[in-house]
């Protein structure tokens, strides 16, 4: 079942990709450096206005220097 980019689950997924970016002291800019994406397509993500598959998830976790798999634990527990 394909979910709105608006359902609560994605919500989830949106505030947890922040505050990875946060917890490695990242501003978006710096952080869409690391993904070669601009910082508005950061900011995009961020604010539900772009769709994040999980290569894309996975990627985000290492250029905030974070391991996905440890990560993804978080946002299971989170609700996602």
């Amino acid at each position: 079942m394909l979910l709105s980019i608006h359902h609560r689950r994605y919500e989830v997924l949106r505030k947890h990709l922040r505050a990875v970016r946060l917890t490695a002291g990242l501003t978006q800019a710096e952080l869409g450096a690391r993904l070669k994406v601009d910082q508005s397509y950061v900011s995009k993500v961020e604010r539900g206005e772009r769709y994040m598959d999980v290569l894309f998830y996975l990627d985000w976790c290492r250029a905030c220097k974070l391991r996905p798999e440890s990560t993804i634990v978080d946002l299971i527990k989170a609700g996602a």
